[in-house]
């Protein structure tokens, strides 16, 4: 546990506290007054109220239109299931930039809703309630239909045997089994919508702003540290506190069900009803999951011409503009390069911090599982301008290292490796490993000869969604990237941040070049992926 918790301590809570030391500790000491002035201020406490409100929105919407979702997907058995699977979770690891840039090809100028009935939803909140639904439809369907798949359907019917109705053997015995994973999905589903930064910016336009974009534009474009840094500590605590009840919600879930295997649990629809429950959802998916997606791609052939692949030749060459110093397309090296070394540093210390907390017990390795889980909620902006004012001394001047943005990235991904990671393990039968150290195997033995085997195929889960989410890894690596080596996620940005039809075009290209490499993760992890029951 020494080697992670090490890792954590310099990569990441270091910046944050370096950056908060900088805001309110001055040459006078300590300035804490500052903090009952900032969060008294009209213009913060609309922030905040707008963080939480929209947070709370989100996740009631994506609960109402997910939950069916959930339940199809782990009762159901229907041509296609797997790869429709990947296709809702593309959006999850997508980075939010490019989901705020499909949702602005649908509902932005000159989108399809605009071209259709001259309807424009960008720069209003209800583009940033369905760019969230987008976002984490999958968060709900895996959290909840993992756990409803392994459900024993026959209590639910013994229940209707014994005199129940259908909804209440629902009510009485499938709704209590659930509620740990729903709970969890929607705490999930707000952490993220609480923390969003991409979609806010995109979308949301100068008349919205959340936390995270707050923090950013006192950061960025302000410099106030001490008004970034109060910020930063409301958002911290914030997180900690959401990140405490789910940890409740899952040691619920894990220690107080029985589960059956979820392939004997799907079955083909029966009936009109449950038909037409089937194509209720397929259509949602297309609409609010396929159809942006689709339209971002559309429109990235569309060019004045006619559809063509003039906005992909562009990314081929250095504009004018000097938006960048290198052709946009190198971008996409750039990413994959980044986003190898950071999954490799994700599998290390989330490998080994997932093997500590299977094999100890007790209030230290929760606490420790909660800390895992900070870089999921915690400011990237912070933790991204944070290096840069306290990775600047011998040994430690990474400022002008490229492992610097791998490094950033992999803190996103340890969570995820953790969360594919620990279900597994937990599965292993202890006394293996007992029989193995008995006749001699060394620990290092018994991990390659015992775990190892077991655990190969979650070990490659892990590794693609550490891949997939550091490729679209953007509020850190906005602050890190170099000019000379920008990532996807802030090409797109910067292209999306210019004006003219060209580099529109372009953002279109590169976030579906983006899209089509996420994707291509996904429908891999899928083939390789057999137990469905993970914590994400």
């Amino acid at each position: 546990m020494a080697v992670p918790a090490a890792f954590f301590a310099v990569f990441f809570a270091y910046p944050v506290v370096s950056i908060v030391g900088r805001g309110l500790k001055t040459a006078d000491g300590w300035q804490f007054g500052a903090i009952t002035q900032v969060l008294g201020r009209a213009d913060i406490l609309h922030v905040l109220w707008f963080t939480l409100w929209q947070a709370l929105a989100s996740t009631g919407l994506t609960l109402l239109i997910a939950l069916p979702g959930a339940y199809v997907f782990a009762r159901f058995s229907f041509p296609g299931k797997q790869v429709l699977r990947a296709v809702v979770t593309v959006p999850f690891v997508l980075p939010t930039v490019v989901a705020g840039t499909a949702f602005l090809a649908l509902l932005g100028r000159g989108g399809l809703l605009d071209q259709l009935w001259g309807v424009r939803l960008d720069t209003t909140v209800w583009a940033i309630l369905l760019a969230h639904v987008f976002f984490n439809y999958a968060v709900v369907v895996r959290t909840v239909g993992g756990l409803w798949a392994q459900l024993d359907p026959r209590q639910e019917e013994a229940a209707r045997v014994l005199g129940a109705g259908r909804f209440g053997a629902w009510r009485k015995v499938t709704l209590p089994a659930l509620a740990p994973a729903v709970a969890a999905g929607a705490l999930m589903v707000f952490l993220f919508t609480f923390t969003s930064f991409g979609v806010i910016q995109i979308l949301g336009g100068p008349g919205f702003a959340t936390l995270e974009v707050e923090i950013y534009r006192q950061t960025a474009q302000l410099f106030q540290l001490p008004t970034a840094a109060i910020l930063t500590l409301v958002q911290f605590v914030a997180v900690g506190a959401v990140l405490a009840v789910h940890a409740w919600t899952v040691r619920r879930r894990e220690s107080a069900l029985r589960l059956v295997d979820a392939a004997t649990t799907a079955r083909r629809p029966r009936g009109a009803g449950q038909w037409a429950l089937l194509g209720g959802v397929l259509a949602s998916i297309g609409l609010l999951l396929v159809l942006p997606l689709g339209v971002l791609v559309e429109r990235s052939f569309d060019t004045p011409g006619g559809h063509g692949l003039t906005y992909y030749r562009a990314l081929t060459a250095v504009d004018a503009s000097g938006t960048f110093l290198v052709p946009p397309l190198e971008a996409v090296w750039n990413s994959v390069r980044y986003a190898v070394v950071a999954a490799a540093i994700a599998l290390v210390v989330g490998g080994l911090a997932a093997a500590a907390l299977t094999r100890r017990a007790g209030r230290l390795v929760r606490g420790f599982d909660a800390l895992l889980m900070l870089p999921l909620g915690v400011s990237a902006v912070t933790v991204g301008f944070g290096f840069l004012i306290s990775l600047n001394k011998s040994p430690l001047d990474l400022r002008s290292s490229w492992i610097l943005v791998p490094l950033a990235q992999a803190l996103v991904g340890v969570p995820f490796v953790v969360r594919t990671m620990l279900p597994v393990l937990r599965a292993v039968d202890g006394r293996l490993r007992e029989a193995a150290a008995v006749l001699g195997a060394s620990p290092l033995r018994v991990f390659r000869e015992v775990d190892l085997p077991l655990v190969r195929r979650a070990l490659l889960v892990a590794a693609g969604f550490a891949f997939a989410v550091s490729l679209g890894e953007f509020g850190a690596t906005v602050f890190i990237a170099r000019p000379d080596n920008p990532t996807l996620p802030v090409a797109v940005a910067r292209l999306l941040a210019r004006p003219g039809d060209l580099t529109y075009g372009e953002a279109m290209a590169l976030s579906t070049v983006l899209m089509v490499v996420c994707a291509v993760a996904l429908l891999l992890l899928e083939r390789i992926r057999t137990d469905r029951s993970g914590e994400f």
